[in-house]
This record gives C-alpha cells, structure tokens and sequence, in this order.
C-alpha cells in the first residue's frame, strides 16, 4: 500500500506550495518518478522558534525509525502506518502525539489485481493516481530522529530522520463518486490526503498529553479524506514501474487503449 509515489516538483515549488519558509541548508531534492520505501524523500514539519511557529521543509528517509530502534532496519517495515492503530503502535505512538509531518507527492502508484475469474497467470495493472488539477497531494505522515548508538558524538550524520505515511481503509464501494469507486476497486488501503485545512491542524508542533487526543486527531484527517481524494484521477500506466531501477518521467504516461 502506498509503496511508490512521485515527487517530481522543483523545491522552490514545493516551498512556495505548501507555505514554508526555504530551508537554510542546500537540500538534495531531485525528481523522482519512482520512490520506493528507504528513498530520502521531502516532508513538511513545523517547529515552534522563541514567539512563532515555522513550516519547514526536510528531508527523510521513508520508513520510520523509532528512537528506541537497535538499528535502521526496523525503517524498511515501517513506510506506512495504519491509521487505525497508529496511536497504539510501540512504533509510532510517540510520534503521533508530537512529531506529525505531511509527505508532499505529486501522485502514488498502486496495482489493479485481476478479478476472481481471470485466466491464470494474467497479470496486474499498475495505475498513476494524481489529483486531477496537477497540485500536489499532501499525505497525513509521521517523522522521527534516531541516532547511530555506533557513531561519535562528533560524527554529523550520526542523527537520522525518518518518516511515514498514514493509511486508512479504502472507499466502500456503491458511492455516486467516479474516482471514490475507481479507489474501491483498486486496493483495501488508501494513503491519507489533508485539505489544507486540515494539514494546519495536524502540523501544529503542540505535543497531546494522551493516546486518545491523538486518536481525535487521526480521525479528523480520515473523515475528510475520501472528500481530498475525490477529486484525484485514475490512469493506467505501463509495466516497468515495477522495477525500481526504470526512473523517469515516461514512466507516468498512459498507456495506449486505457
């Protein structure tokens, strides 16, 4: 679920668009058509500096790391977190009360299985998921620092940061929405989608004093999500996305006859 997206945007368009203030050090931020679990990718913070709140952008490893973690491995297992047992998790239930991050993506795909009654051996379809205005999806996500027990104190990349990205359950199928019925039939999991509205509220640095303030607090990104979603379009695209080492933008053109 969720397990390769796209963020092919300049940063001064992903600065500008999400209002964040550019960040001081040079980041490496290059287009990716193909971004696989482990990749370093940008996500959307704030912090609270001295009298204001600041919205930043970083970069991160996918696949969060928790403090407590013996080594970076546990990451490769932790690229996204269900929504419904995130404030429960060992692994993520620290960071959902004070580190909750948006991961920017310009779309994400996902995989068509075939229907109970195909010939044997008929193959999946990949499908290009993207909000239909060309405007960048926002995904609900988490983040967390965890430092090398094995580095020097002196070492500057003993610290890591890592993230996730928040699933909930698909649209039921029978709804009036094309694009919520397209989503229904392709996959169980959805990745969550903020408004900006609500991406507001879930960046805001503040830590929850109890698992069930942030259980409040999920459950606003997951009742507004199919609403943010509904406006995404579904296209076909061609096989070699499967293969993490084809990178390029040919890879999101629709294929013939879809």
């Amino acid at each position: 679920m969720c397990g390769r997206y796209v963020m092919a945007r300049a940063l001064g368009d992903l600065v500008a668009n999400a209002g964040a203030v550019g960040p001081k050090e040079e980041l490496a931020l290059r287009p990716n058509w193909n971004v696989a679990p482990t990749s370093e990718v940008p996500i959307i913070l704030e912090r609270a500096v001295e009298t204001e709140t600041r919205r930043e952008v970083h970069v991160a490893r996918w696949g969060l790391v928790p403090p407590w973690a013996k080594d970076i491995a546990v990451g490769s297992r932790a690229f996204n977190a269900r929504s419904e047992t995130v404030s429960s998790k060992p692994t993520f239930r620290a960071a959902v009360k004070a580190r909750r991050c948006a991961v920017p993506v310009d779309g994400y795909y996902e995989w068509l299985k075939p229907p109970a009654d195909a010939p044997k051996g008929t193959p999946k379809r990949p499908f290009f998921v993207r909000p239909a205005d060309g405007s960048p999806i926002y995904f609900a996500g988490l983040y967390e620092w965890w430092k090398d027990p094995a580095a020097a104190e002196d070492d500057e990349g003993r610290w890591l940061l890592s993230c996730t990205i928040l699933t909930g359950p698909s649209p039921e199928t029978g709804t009036d929405e094309p694009t919520l019925e397209q989503l229904a039939g392709l996959h169980d999991r959805l990745p969550l989608p903020m408004d900006r509205d609500t991406m507001d509220t879930w960046l805001k640095p503040e830590k929850l004093a109890s698992a069930d303030e942030a259980e409040a607090l999920v459950e606003e990104v997951r009742n507004q999500a199919y609403r943010t979603a509904s406006t995404w379009t579904l296209t076909e695209v061609g096989t070699a996305v499967g293969n993490v080492r084809n990178n390029g933008p040919e890879l999101i053109q629709t294929v013939q006859g879809s």
